[in-house]
């Protein structure tokens, strides 16, 4: 297949074709498109050059561009489509993204759409997918896989996997089954080959295989065939029953979209949204986290009206001065704990006792305090600023990076094992807590040591 490069040349010939109506040119100009370039030049075009596109391409390349796009346009386009030519294209998908696709209707537009759909199979694998949660197991599962029964001789069992195999797109593995469907093992297709035709499948299946439950997190299925380096993986029930399989693609999609919320968690957005959402949408997700950072810095003007008598001694003004830097230090190395944390975390990484955690966070602590400490140090007595004021906020920012280290270890370790995002801690919420916290430790510090 040709690769296109979707440019602003190729959008601007898209809809100049368009515009004068040149159905055969667009056909023709673009019959080597492939559905995912397809799926990039709608999003380019205006919602009624999309439909004019989709009435005139042929369904299977539509239906797989359908299963590519952002959510948001996919519903759009399927306001304009009438429920036969949804029918058309679901036919022509997978069950999961069938599922995905017709999960965007209304319930009741749902079932007029069903009723249009000629495959009986189909619509009852895709109401079957459509019972369960959309990041589990089942909701990321498709229905197609091939599968043969222990009892089958090698020759009929050849016979069955190619009848199988006309409706699957890719043939990761080959499962076996017993006469209840429960899941024994897989085939290996070189045993297969190999083996003596009258020989039977239970004598040669692999018992050993990895699967997961419906039920299961789909992040925990993607750490599961990252860490096995699987292609795919068959969908049980709790009785071991098969009842379809996941393939690595859709684990990339929702490793991306999982990666896209925690980005926006960590940046202090709160829920999902997109450069092209409406004012009100960005408002809504943005609002509540600088509302937070209000709060944080209304508590720091609290703080420093605690320790405004500072500033009547002369002696003393300087430590006003390093308030910004005190807050940032704070601010900056309770984001990098915090997102080391959150990785691990994601990566299944984060392992042993806590108090060895907080021995090497304390260490590690330490060793970057003290060498910031002897720069800040070397500044004052550059700027000729009294050594003990300089030894006193050197030892202010030691204090204040333990804390914040520790405050970034313990916080995303802690949500995570309350069933909250971690990733939540890698934003504005550390930030905002580890600037009051710091400036409040700074002071008190300083107090202690200078005796004001």
């Amino acid at each position: 297949m040709r690769q296109f490069k979707v440019d602003d040349e190729l959008i601007n010939k898209v809809k100049r074709l368009i515009s004068n109506d040149d159905k055969d040119k667009l056909i023709m100009s673009l019959a080597e498109l492939h559905y995912a370039d397809l799926a990039e030049i709608f999003e380019s075009l205006e919602i009624n050059e999309v439909i004019f596109l989709v009435k005139i391409f042929d369904k299977e390349k539509i239906a797989d561009a359908l299963a590519e796009i952002d959510e948001d346009l996919r519903e759009i386009i399927l306001e304009n489509l009438s429920e036969k030519e949804i029918a058309e294209k679901i036919e022509e998908l997978d069950t999961d993204d069938a599922t995905d696709v017709i999960s965007e209707l209304p319930e009741e537009r749902q079932e007029r759409v069903f009723s249009q759909i000629k495959d009986s199979e189909l619509t009852d694998d895709i109401k079957e997918l459509l019972k369960y949660e959309e990041d589990t197991a089942g909701g990321l599962m498709a229905k197609e896989l091939v599968k043969v029964n222990e009892n089958l001789s090698i020759s009929n069992c050849l016979n069955e996997i190619r009848k199988q195999a006309k409706n699957v797109t890719r043939v990761h593995s080959i499962y076996v089954v017993d006469s209840k469907n429960k899941l024994k093992g897989r085939l290996s297709l070189k045993d297969v080959v190999t083996a003596k035709s009258r020989s039977k499948v239970k004598d040669i299946f692999i018992p050993k295989v990895d699967y997961v439950t419906a039920d299961q997190d789909g992040e925990e299925v993607a750490k599961i065939m990252s860490k096995y380096d699987l292609e795919a993986i068959p969908v049980t029930n709790k009785r071991k029953t098969l009842l379809g399989r996941i393939t690595i693609d859709d684990i990339v999609d929702l490793i991306k979209d999982e990666a896209d919320k925690d980005y926006q968690l960590a940046a202090g957005i709160s829920s999902e949204v997109e450069v092209n959402d409406s004012i009100f949408q960005l408002t809504k997700a943005r609002l509540p986290w600088l509302f937070l950072g209000l709060l944080g810095g209304l508590g720091s003007v609290f703080i420093l009206k605690d320790f405004e008598q500072i500033m009547s001694q002369p002696d003393l003004r300087n430590l006003f001065f390093y308030t910004p830097l005190i807050a940032a230090m704070a601010g900056n190395v309770g984001v990098q704990s915090s997102a080391i944390i959150v990785q691990g975390l994601a990566n299944d990484l984060v392992k042993g006792s806590l108090l060895s955690r907080l021995i090497k966070e304390v260490g590690l602590s330490l060793i970057n305090g003290l060498a910031l400490a002897i720069i800040l140090v070397i500044f004052g007595q550059i700027v000729n600023q009294d050594l003990l004021m300089s030894l006193t906020i050197a030892g202010s920012m030691m204090g204040v990076i333990i804390i914040a280290a520790l405050v970034g270890t313990f916080v995303p370790i802690i949500l995570d094992k309350q069933g909250i995002d971690p990733a939540i801690a890698t934003g504005p919420f550390i930030t905002t807590a580890n600037d009051i916290f710091g400036i409040f430790l700074f002071f008190y510090i300083a107090k202690l040591s200078l005796g004001f």
